[in-house]
């Protein structure tokens, strides 16, 4: 059974925005305001139109208005929008409804071992949160899918893969241990997807990404989506992609407009009780904190929780089971401080995150973005606070040279200057006698818990 191409009308872009990134809530909002209103004008069918109702989604994104058309026809495309976008719906929505066009064809079961469609994303979160999207749209429709990565047993995904799949959601690692075994063979594969493909670059997964596609047919569509489009991820878009749609919302590379952007400048030594001042004055009922180690989240996570703070700790030496856990229990509201590592920053996807804090600068000023992409989603505001200590200035550049402004600690912005280029952590300059500098609106210093 091919997976045909639908015609589809190819609309202005709008600006619905949605929470879990899909579209507008149904409302009664000014319809010119809206030009595209519904997504029924997009091509979509009654049972992916009705599984959005049930959602109480009606106004599409415009990474959505403008993508949907051009996967719809079967068209190659490389979509760049910010992290909290829509990105997912836009390719999950058009490829449910050719895969229930091929099956109202008729055609071929898919064989054992097989999957038609492809997608590859660089987290277990991601892809867990991908597949929640195909069942909850798909739930009209039934596709088979199975998600594929690592940190679980391979018994349950021998068998998923045994029956044949209509959607395979996996991580580039665990699908090639798959593919060497010789329970997993993409050579039916008629579709790719791409997701977040900068965060793949970031963690090493373009070799493995060349080693999938050179095993896939020829006449196929592929899909690129990012947050952003460094020149690697340009070209390995050149060498996957024929004559694709380009869609772009906005500057991929500045945070939505919504956030409050803070800088606080202190030494690293003092972070984690201003940490504990700060999660309370601010009376921060969901915050994300990200640290750049594993084990650095880990101990910071216990500090907090001495501290009276409920927290949770999310990073590479949880097994998939405890990050589940910690995720759940943050989007239930049983904590409200989840601490993370760069791992899991494209990974988390929970309503109402009212702030997010940088305990340690990223390595790379791309994070720094995705980052503080996890509040202020849905049309929502949010708070993104960066500490930031001296050795940590040529980071801090770095994020300002790429977001295009400078930072303060009263979340004004003015236009970056420019500067000497960065490599990578700089030696800044020494605040003197380990005082911390002058801010605005800072608590009240305590001694640590």
């Amino acid at each position: 059974m091919m997976i045909r191409a639908v015609t589809s009308p190819v609309p202005p872009s709008c600006d619905g925005r949605g929470e879990d990134g899909v579209g507008g809530k149904r409302s009664r909002t000014n319809k010119k305001d809206h030009p595209l209103n519904g997504f029924e004008e997009l091509g979509l069918s009654t049972p992916l139109l009705d599984a959005l109702e049930a959602s109480g989604y009606e106004n599409p994104t415009p990474v959505q208005a403008q993508a949907i058309p051009p996967v719809l026809e079967g068209r190659d495309l490389i979509a760049t929008a910010a992290t909290g976008t829509g990105k997912t719906a836009a390719f999950v929505l058009p490829l449910l409804e050719r895969l229930a066009a091929a099956r109202a064809a008729g055609g071929r079961r898919v064989r054992p071992g097989t999957a038609r469609i492809l997608v590859l994303t660089p987290t277990r979160e991601l892809a867990g949160q991908i597949t929640d999207a195909v069942r909850r749209y798909g739930r009209h429709i039934s596709p088979r899918t199975a998600v594929i990565v690592g940190g679980q047993k391979m018994g349950p995904q021998f068998a998923a893969l045994r029956g044949g799949l209509d959607i395979l959601v996996a991580t580039p690692g665990r699908l090639i241990d798959h593919i060497e075994r010789g329970s997993c063979r993409l050579d039916e594969t008629q579709v790719l997807v791409l997701d977040e493909a900068d965060q793949m670059l970031d963690l090493g997964f373009l070799p493995p990404i060349r080693r999938i596609a050179a095993l896939l047919a020829e006449e196929r569509q592929t899909l690129l989506f990012s947050a952003t489009m460094p020149k690697a991820i340009r070209r390995l878009a050149g060498e996957l992609l024929t004559q694709p749609a380009e869609v772009t919302i906005g500057e991929a590379r500045s945070p939505a407009e919504a956030i409050e952007q803070r800088l606080v400048r202190m030494p690293q030594a003092e972070k984690r009780s201003y940490l504990v001042d700060l999660l309370k004055a601010e009376k921060a009922p969901r915050a994300i904190v990200f640290t750049r180690t594993k084990r650095g989240a880990e101990r910071l996570h216990r500090q907090l929780e001495r501290a009276g703070c409920r927290s949770a700790a999310i990073h590479g030496d949880k097994n998939q089971s405890q990050r589940q856990r910690a995720l759940d229990a943050f989007r239930r509201g049983r904590v409200e401080i989840l601490v993370a590592t760069d791992v899991a920053a494209r990974g988390i996807d929970v309503r109402d995150v009212t702030h997010v804090v940088n305990f340690d600068l990223p390595q790379t000023a791309e994070s720094y973005v995705h980052r503080i992409g996890r509040t202020a989603r849905a049309g929502k505001t949010g708070i993104a606070i960066t500490l930031c200590d001296a050795s940590e200035s040529g980071l801090l550049s770095d994020i300002e040279r790429l977001i295009g402004v400078h930072l303060s600690a009263d979340g004004s912005t003015r236009p970056f200057e420019g500067g000497r280029e960065s490599k990578g952590r700089g030696k800044g300059q020494a605040y003197g006698r380990g005082r911390r500098p002058r801010r605005q609106g800072r608590p009240a210093r305590r001694r640590a818990a």
